[in-house]
Order: structure tokens, then C-alpha cells, then sequence
């Protein structure tokens, strides 16, 4: 009974019972997003809606959209990670130099895997060009975990003296990242073993050895014996 004797249910007075809100799972995210990358690789961007990635994860397509409000959204999250699954900052491999840690972040794959993740590249890239306003999204999600990495191991290079620690870190930890990006998405080709030695020795490494000066603003080589050219038994850098 109410305080003013009404005994009728609350419908009847007019008055909507509040139903606590139903709390999002995160449980199936995964399972999401791993159904976004299937398609997008299958169909691409243009032919993806949220139905067929609703009906590959065997969810509601309500369900995707309390969690992303638009495909792209969906597939930029989706491609993120992706990349963060291809690399763990928490066991960084750790070989006593620079070169040889670069190097082993590397991971072979199959030729089936190699086509199908180039599928998805494709796919974002014509996302990216649709919708130029998520460009920024979509090159960090490719880019970032990779950049980290490659910041955390020049980081340590530079603790251990290997590297000067004048060294532009933040900007050069981006370098072959993004030319991966660029590889993936305006090139169409894989980011290949051979690619990444070319990018380590003739690019990254030497861009290392040099301070910047204080004075000019410009760079200088580090005195010392020059470097040999990051042969695979000189993963040193010299100083």
C-alpha cells in the first residue's frame, strides 16, 4: 500500500517501473572483434555491416552497437588489436643488443596468414579513405603497440650505453612502424624478414648514432670507431 492508501499496482496508477540497467559483457569483445577482422578480410570495408559481423560472432547486432557506435569504429578496434596481439611489452625479447632485439620481435608467418592480414589492410585502407576523419584512429591503431616496443627496447639500449643517449627515441622508435604501415596499406606487400633487416641496418641504426647538436640543431656522428654496416655477427652499435 502506497502512503496516500492506493492499493493498485503501479501500472494502473500510471506509473512505469525503472528496471535497473542491464550491465554490458565485455566477455564476447573478442569474439567480436575477431568476427570484424574475418569479414572485413572477406568482403572489405564497403561490403561490411554490422549484420554479417553479428551473425560471424553469433551475437546481436544490439549488442555491437552499445559497444561501438559505427562499422568504423568497430574495425579500427578490431585492427588495434590485432596489432597488440603481435607483440608483448611485458616479455620483450631481450638479446644483449639493439640489432638483434629489432630483429626478434619479428615473427614469421604462413603464406595463408600473410594474404589474409594484407586482406585486412586492404580493408582499412579503403576505410581510411572514405573516412578521412578516422585516419588519425586507424594509423595509430596500426602503428602505436609497435612504436612502444621499439621505444621500450631502444630505451633500454640507451641505459645499457649501447646507444647515445642523445638519440631521438620518441621519434625514431616510429620509424619502421609506420613504414610498415605505409607498406601495408599504400604498397600492398608484406612487412617481410628482409625488409625489416634493410630498415635496421641502413636506416634505424645509423639514424642512432647520431646526437643531435645542441648548437645547430643538426646532427653529428658519434666519435668513435664508425659502425660496420649491422652485418648479422655486428649487432653492436660502435661508439
Amino acid at each position: 500500500m502506497t502512503r496516500d492508501g492506493d492499493t493498485r499496482d503501479p501500472a494502473a496508477r500510471g506509473e512505469v517501473p525503472v528496471r535497473p540497467g542491464r550491465k554490458r559483457d565485455h566477455s564476447r569483445d573478442g569474439d567480436i572483434l575477431d568476427a570484424t577482422l574475418e569479414v572485413l578480410a572477406d568482403v572489405g570495408f564497403s561490403r561490411l555491416t554490422m549484420d554479417l559481423v553479428a551473425a560471424r560472432a553469433g551475437a546481436g547486432k544490439a549488442t555491437l552497437y552499445r559497444r561501438w557506435p559505427s562499422k568504423a569504429e568497430l574495425v579500427i578496434d578490431a585492427v588495434a588489436r590485432m596489432k597488440r596481439n603481435q607483440v608483448d611489452l611485458e616479455h620483450l625479447p631481450d638479446t644483449g643488443t639493439l640489432r638483434g632485439d629489432l630483429l626478434g620481435l619479428f615473427r614469421p608467418q604462413s603464406v595463408g596468414e600473410s594474404e589474409r592480414r594484407l586482406r585486412i589492410m586492404a580493408g582499412l585502407a579503403s576505410m581510411l579513405v572514405e573516412d578521412r576523419a578516422l585516419a588519425d584512429a586507424g594509423t595509430a591503431a596500426i602503428v602505436r603497440p609497435w612504436a612502444e616496443a621499439h621505444h621500450a627496447l631502444m630505451r633500454r639500449a640507451v641505459d645499457r650505453g649501447e646507444v647515445p643517449a642523445t638519440a631521438d627515441i620518441d621519434t625514431l622508435s616510429q620509424v619502421v612502424p609506420s613504414m610498415a604501415a605505409f607498406r601495408a596499406l599504400v604498397q600492398r606487400a608484406p612487412f617481410d624478414r628482409d625488409f625489416l633487416v634493410s630498415m635496421v641496418d641502413g636506416v634505424l641504426l645509423p639514424a642512432l648514432r647520431h646526437a643531435p647538436d645542441q648548437s645547430t640543431g643538426s646532427t653529428r656522428p658519434q666519435s668513435g670507431a664508425p659502425w660496420s654496416g649491422g652485418g648479422e655477427d655486428d649487432d653492436r652499435i660502435q661508439r
